[in-house]
């Protein structure tokens, strides 16, 4: 409902087109308060294995022009593509910059092996070479970052507050964890979403009024990333956006403006609005499922 009736309506008419079928609906009110919508779904973020969270915000752009300032890159006139595994200059070419052959098997699954050449490091031998000084003093080349964490990113670079304030904004969605270099075809489709959602927060224009429509967020999430994820939405509405969340989490439903539940089952007998308000009105209506799970929630 939300993605074919309300999503599509929005995107025809702030942006005067869309290609999907949008469904059957009376009208839609209020859209001239908004100036964009955009949906954070759980679609992947790229579908290769050379894309990953890190180059999708940005990020990796300004790690690569830091190794490309260092006295010894400068020196060997390695500018920032040589440090860029999707374009010929210091990748390893055997591999042309993924680490691994693909060996393609007709009737079995594809074998995956470690690059002979490069032995898995991406990179080319004098790139290798060139190492930034990183917190405590410690030394590490291209490779060596994209085996990093996120928060062990983090920590290294405090010499550099430019690429931490860019990296940091993936720890504060909860994707820490992930590795630098990671490729975006191994992410979760909540990883992806909370990659989109940390781009959103890295890139958001000022003064201009988006509706954010997000997914089930909280699908796999800790408890703990739960916390992160309702500090980032708390980020997105204090720089003047909406957020419209499908949801079915307690933690994150107790904490909404306005509740619209719709129900009261599912399929033939689902779909229509039971009640409408803030979660202290909801619990009130009798006939709403959500209502009563939610008020021992609220009455903790």
């Amino acid at each position: 409902m939300i993605n074919n009736i309300l999503f599509g309506d929005l995107k025809r008419k702030l942006e005067g087109s869309y290609n999907e079928k949008i469904g059957e609906h009376d009208s839609l009110e209020g859209w001239q308060n908004i100036d964009a919508v955009e949906m954070i779904d759980q679609n992947p973020i790229g579908k290769t294995s050379r894309s990953n969270p890190v180059t999708y915000i940005k990020a990796f752009d300004i790690i690569r022009e830091t190794f490309a300032e260092s006295h010894e890159s400068k020196r060997k006139n390695f500018y920032s593509g040589y440090f860029s595994f999707n374009v010929p200059g210091g990748r390893c070419e055997t591999c042309e910059g993924t680490g691994v052959i693909k060996i393609e098997m007709q009737f079995m699954a594809d074998i995956i092996l470690e690059c002979e050449t490069c032995k898995g490091k991406r990179y080319k031998s004098d790139v290798l070479e060139i190492k930034l000084k990183g917190n405590d003093g410690i030394h590490k080349n291209i490779s060596e970052i994209l085996d990093l964490t996120v928060l062990e990113a983090v920590h290294f670079f405090k010499p550099y507050p430019k690429i931490v304030k860019k990296l940091k904004v993936l720890d504060d969605v909860g994707l820490g964890y992930l590795r630098v270099g990671q490729s975006a075809t191994t992410l979760s489709g909540g990883e992806s979403q909370r990659v989109k959602l940390a781009y959103h927060l890295t890139f958001q224009e000022e003064g201009k009024h988006t509706l954010f429509v997000f997914d089930e967020p909280t699908t796999g999430l800790h408890y703990y990333d739960v916390s992160k994820l309702l500090k980032c939405f708390e980020e997105l509405i204090k720089k003047g956006n909406s957020i419209l969340v499908i949801e079915h989490n307690l933690e994150v439903i107790k904490c909404a403006d306005y509740i619209i539940d719709l129900g009261p089952e599912s399929g033939d007998e689902g779909g229509f609005i039971v009640v409408t308000g803030t979660p202290e009105e909801v619990i009130k209506e009798s006939k709403s499922y959500t209502g009563k799970y939610l008020k021992n929630v609220l009455n903790k």
